[in-house]
């Protein structure tokens, strides 16, 4: 049978490739895994000659992190998804654009909405191609948030602000509050590029989930909290907040 799609998969375990290869196996029978490698460096070396549509990556693989893989391969294409026993890299997994971050022992329905994804977002991808001039529209970008229990997940557009408790970050979000184990620092690093903007050293806002300013130091939420801008973050706050209000005009 012919198959749609290709991945490769590289873990430092084998019975993990194992079990990881039956459950895709199991899943879907479009996609093919082309390689599977429990070598840090074979792996990169073969994701630089043999082009994949999908990456399932660990993150500790013989001492090594495999997202110093993706450092090295900066105009890669493919749709990564980390399978890790892990939380606290999650953060930073989503900083490489990943479709999918799940937790060791990998469950079907972890598996499939990861690859579910994925595969939305190659056809999108692939559809661009062919009409270059139609505006193609992602999956959303989402966040994994770990919480101490293991990773949530939200998309960007659903967070209002975060908000530093002592060495971890309560997340508030359009649906309600999640306390995660990081701290706000990590998610400061996380968000750049994106339109979030570190107000004071307490609070990180969703610029598009402002209601409104009011001198010298407030900002209003949509959800009506009122959160404090610090004076030496209202020049970069005010510029970016006029810059998305002059956008929408």
């Amino acid at each position: 049978m012919f198959k749609t799609f290709s991945c490769i998969i590289i873990d430092d375990e084998e019975y993990a490739i194992g079990l990881l290869t039956e459950s895709i196996k199991g899943l879907y029978n479009n996609i093919e895994i082309i390689g599977t490698y429990t070598s840090w460096k074979e792996g990169l070396d073969a994701l630089r000659v043999i082009k994949a549509d999908i990456l399932f990556l660990d993150i500790s693989i013989g001492g090594k992190n495999g997202m110093d893989i993706l450092k090295v391969l900066p105009g890669h294409e493919m749709e990564i998804i980390f399978v890790t026993a892990y939380t606290e890299y999650a953060l930073e997994a989503f900083k490489y654009s990943a479709t999918g971050y799940i937790i060791k022992p990998v469950g079907d329905k972890e598996l499939s909405t990861a690859v579910d994804k994925a595969i939305d977002r190659i056809k999108n991808k692939k559809n661009a191609r062919h009409n270059t001039s139609a505006p193609v529209q992602l999956a959303n970008s989402k966040i994994g948030i770990p919480n101490g229990k293991g990773v949530n997940y939200f998309d960007f557009n659903d967070i209002i602000y975060l908000e530093a408790v002592t060495n971890y970050t309560k997340v508030v979000t359009k649906a309600g509050e999640l306390l995660s184990s990081n701290n706000i620092g990590k998610f400061n690093y996380l968000m750049d590029g994106l339109p979030f903007c570190n107000v004071h050293r307490s609070y990180i806002i969703n610029l598009n989930c402002v209601v409104r300013y009011e001198a010298p130091g407030i900002i209003i939420m949509s959800n009506k909290i009122e959160i404090p801008l610090s004076r030496g973050a209202r020049e970069d706050f005010l510029n970016r907040f006029n810059n998305i209000q002059a956008k929408l005009l």
